[in-house]
């Protein structure tokens, strides 16, 4: 087979195994392992050579549904292939052929995620959370909702959608933008949820889009928050491998299972009487 170019949608569940999704010296990280795997199976030597290319990266702790990768190989991919050298918490579940230089990840519409937090009915006010994820909607600079590691880097941004949900005893935020600079979401979270608490008021949230005031403060915690997608529009049409997909669905079924099953532990540990 000639040289060819696939995309292929992953997800994978953050942990502490992991510093993050991105390549870094003396460290294990996502794409470490996805490589490990593709090499293994020979779909690629050279990691250079084949144009492996990430199209979104997550800090340590973060999990995905729905990032993106590709790469060049002159193999048809057999995802269960692949997958079989994976640990569990990892896994590729579509893929699609896409032009030799198509780049996964400056072709990406937007890139969708969620955070998921507790819902604190007494103490929230989710009126006023809803008014700030209104605000942040639109063009932007969020260089006050960003780490800031580089002072020429530009932080004007465009979000398409900000918003909150209730579901049970959680809040889940959905953020939609073509890109998203470091911590954006978590610092966004973190300052959304302190207008709810009232930490600070409505007037004091609008005073973060002023660039020249710098506002330092601690983001969201990164275990909340979830790559769901990387949209591409009509330019990429995905084939999802039903086995992969069943090893991805077994495997969440499983972990839910499972937590399900401490929380009850913990839950009767706390409150059941010793005597």
């Amino acid at each position: 087979m000639e040289n060819s170019r696939f995309l292929f949608k992953f997800y994978y569940i953050g942990s502490k195994r992991y510093h993050g999704s991105q390549r870094q010296p003396n460290y294990t990280t996502i794409e470490d392992i996805l490589i490990t795997a593709l090499q293994e199976k020979g779909y690629v030597n050279e990691i250079k050579q084949s144009g492996f290319e990430v199209a979104s990266r997550t800090d340590k702790l973060v999990s995905a549904r729905g990032s993106v990768f590709s790469f060049i190989t002159n193999k048809l991919p057999i995802l269960m292939e692949i997958n079989s050298v994976l640990p569990k918490r990892i896994g590729i579940w579509a893929y699609t052929k896409v032009p030799l230089e198509y780049y996964s990840r400056y072709n990406a519409q937007f890139r969708h995620y969620k955070y998921v937090t507790g819902y604190f009915k007494s103490s929230l006010n989710i009126k006023k959370m809803k008014m700030a994820c209104k605000a942040l909607e639109g063009r932007h600079n969020f260089r006050n909702f960003s780490k800031q590691e580089n002072k020429e880097e530009k932080t004007v941004r465009d979000l398409l959608l900000a918003s909150l949900n209730i579901d049970g005893d959680f809040i889940i935020f959905d953020f939609k933008s073509r890109a998203f600079l470091r911590q954006q979401i978590r610092r966004m979270v973190a300052k959304i949820l302190e207008v709810g608490l009232g930490v600070i008021n409505y007037d004091d949230f609008l005073d973060l889009f002023d660039p020249a005031k710098f506002i330092s403060y601690q983001p969201a915690d990164p275990f909340g928050l979830i790559l769901w997608d990387i949209n591409y529009g009509n330019s990429v049409h995905l084939t999802i491998d039903k086995k992969s997909k069943e090893r991805m669905d077994n495997y969440f079924r499983e972990r839910e299972q499972y937590y399900i099953f401490k929380t009850k532990l913990f839950h009767l540990i706390q409150h059941d009487d010793i005597g």
